[in-house]
């Protein structure tokens, strides 16, 4: 599943029937790879993957992963940035006499 779906608590939970699972204490219904965890509110279970979820948080911060993943696919969390992967850049300004400045100097 490349697009992991929000779904209705009363289908999740005529799944887990239908298949002959259980939805545990903390509201999952493991799937193996594909994991439907019941929102804080109750009211929805939110599709997870390890690439993927449903949820929110998922949907306002495309690329990085949301709790639901960090907690049900630890092993496919990203690693943190290291110094080589980070965004500023590696040179600074030189000042008039040639030695790094924190900007540009009007002489």
């Amino acid at each position: 599943m490349e697009t992991p779906t929000t779904h209705r608590t009363d289908a999740v939970e005529a799944l887990a029937a239908y298949l002959g699972k259980e939805i545990s204490g903390d509201g999952v219904l493991d799937l193996g790879s594909f994991k439907l965890v019941r929102s804080n509110k109750g009211d929805a279970f939110y599709g997870v993957t390890a690439k993927a979820c449903s949820c929110p948080s998922a949907a306002y911060r495309p690329g990085q992963t949301c709790k639901h993943q960090r907690r049900y696919f630890p092993q496919a969390a990203k690693p943190a940035a290291t110094a080589s992967e980070s965004i500023r850049p590696a040179a600074g300004w030189i000042g008039p006499d040639g030695q790094r400045a924190n900007g540009p100097v009007e002489a």
